[in-house]
């Protein structure tokens, strides 16, 4: 009696022994030793966007984990550790590498398998540099798809300058003050390889507009600011030369068949002082006109005055047809203060009525005693 319970105590104890080793998995480490990883293989998930980023996906068969070596970076960041069905992502320098993925299967055996990697980034499209100008200064901003980077050569001889941005986004960089002349701007956009793409844009640099205005130099942009009310006005040449007026070219102001009575030029001054009416620069304009009828008023007004100093008009009338003869226009009769500056001139032609077409000549535009 005493040795059948003998072996049943035996028995459940080996009944408890198994209960204790996962399901499909054997105690056997001879059997353990043969279940073993296969059909390696590896997925590169290459970003097209210039930025490096790799994702990899290690996949395989009765395989426990992986150990990817990134074939470049140092010391934690150079390897990770991935679980079956998962991934992990590293970014690359433009090159090639080799990565290795070491496989362990359920006996802990690792298999170790390399595969080549080449990364190549691809010349930025779409390169856009936007130029805002005030005066002489430009500020410059530029944008590019896959770009990772711009550098700028100003075309005056000046430094190349790198721009500073991300990837994707608009890049800046440090305003440039030109001295007034005709350059070629280059925008190289960087892949952050050896691939890149430049883009040029000429550009002219235009002198501060201030009086005197002779409408003569090459590096005066004469139509800036604008028109309003429906005159037309364009730069010609002389077509009446003589007199006291030889001057090679003049404007041509046309106030057009309906044109509003209220029409007329407005232009503003980029020096940095404005029209200063004061002691130093005096406080009278003066203007050669042409006109084909004598009595009809050229107003002159300067505007956003300095100081709260409101806008000031001046009508004076031709007293000459089919002749150059220079018109006075006498600011100091407002008595302005000292130092006032203007940053607007206003051109208005014979302002009590609509347009018939008249047409005047106007020319050196400038500020006396």
């Amino acid at each position: 009696m005493k040795k059948i319970k003998l072996i049943f105590s035996f028995a459940l104890l080996a009944v408890t022994i198994s209960c204790t080793i996962p399901e499909g998995v054997s105690n056997d480490d001879v059997a353990l030793s043969g279940v073993s990883s296969s059909n390696y293989s590896k997925i590169f998930d290459i970003s097209t966007n210039n930025s490096g980023l790799v994702k990899i996906t290690p996949t395989g068969e009765g395989v426990s984990s992986y150990t990817v070596s990134y074939g470049h970076g140092t010391g934690a960041g150079a390897s990770a550790t991935v679980m079956p069905g998962a991934s992990t992502t590293h970014i690359y320098p433009e090159g090639n590498y080799m990565v290795a993925i070491t496989s362990y299967d359920l006996s802990g055996v690792a298999t170790t398998t390399t595969y080549p990697l080449s990364i190549i980034y691809s010349a930025p499209t779409n390169v856009v540099g936007v130029q805002n100008f005030a005066g002489t200064i430009l500020t410059l901003t530029a944008t590019g798809t896959n770009a990772n980077g711009f550098t700028v050569n100003w075309g005056d001889g000046s430094a190349v300058e790198t721009m500073t941005g991300t990837l994707g986004g608009t890049f800046t960089v440090p305003t440039h003050n030109y001295v007034p002349g005709i350059y070629t701007l280059t925008i190289k956009a960087l892949s952050g390889g050896a691939a890149y793409t430049v883009v040029t844009y000429p550009i002219t640099v235009f002198s501060p507009f201030e009086l005197p205005i002779t409408y003569e130099l090459p590096l005066q942009n004469y139509n800036v600011g604008g028109t309003f009310g429906g005159v037309d006005v364009i730069q010609v040449a002389n077509p009446f030369p003589g007199g006291i007026n030889n001057s090679a070219t003049v404007r041509k102001y046309t106030k057009t068949v309906g044109a509003a009575s209220w029409s007329g030029t407005w232009t503003p001054l980029s020096s940095p002082n404005g029209v200063a009416l004061n002691t130093s620069n005096g406080n009278k304009i003066k203007v050669m006109v042409y006109s084909t009828e004598v009595g009809k008023m050229l107003n002159v007004e300067l505007e956003q005055g300095s100081g709260g100093v409101s806008n000031k008009v001046l009508k004076v009338a031709s007293t000459v047809a089919n002749q150059w003869e220079e018109l006075t226009f006498d600011f100091g009769t407002f008595g302005i203060p000292a130092g006032t500056t203007f940053n607007q001139l206003v051109f208005r032609y014979n302002d009590v009525v609509d347009g018939t077409g008249e047409v005047i000549y106007i020319d050196n535009v400038k500020q006396v005693f």
